[in-house]
């Protein structure tokens, strides 16, 4: 899994690419997103455009994440979310915990309103 970082104002956008399946690699993303909260960057959007498959680690990961973004006062959004991972948030009722948007743009927009 590859994990790219861009900064937009005060909104941290990290894309990711490849599955979401457990191991060192999906770990990385929540280290990452301790690590801008931690610089004080605590509105972030992650990019799942990149993202074909997720298992029930990589949900972990994401709400691990949401928690601690919450905790810290911050927000997370979820873009680009492909077919098969929107149908797992909906099984699993998460649909509800994470805001989604459609692009990434949108995600970042939502922020400044």
């Amino acid at each position: 899994m590859k994990i790219k970082e861009k900064i937009e104002g005060k909104v941290a956008v990290l894309s990711l690419s490849g599955n979401m399946m457990g191991g060192p690699e999906t770990q990385e993303v929540h280290e990452k997103v301790k690590s801008l909260v931690s610089d004080n960057l605590k509105n972030i959007v992650i990019d799942l455009g990149g993202v074909k498959w997720m298992n029930s680690s990589g949900l972990g990961t994401l709400m691990a994440s949401l928690t601690s973004i919450e905790q810290a006062g911050g927000q997370l959004k979820l873009a680009c979310v492909a077919d098969k991972v929107q149908s797992l948030l909906m099984i699993t009722q998460l649909m509800k915990i994470f805001q989604t948007f459609e692009t990434v743009e949108r995600a970042v927009a939502n922020f400044k309103e």
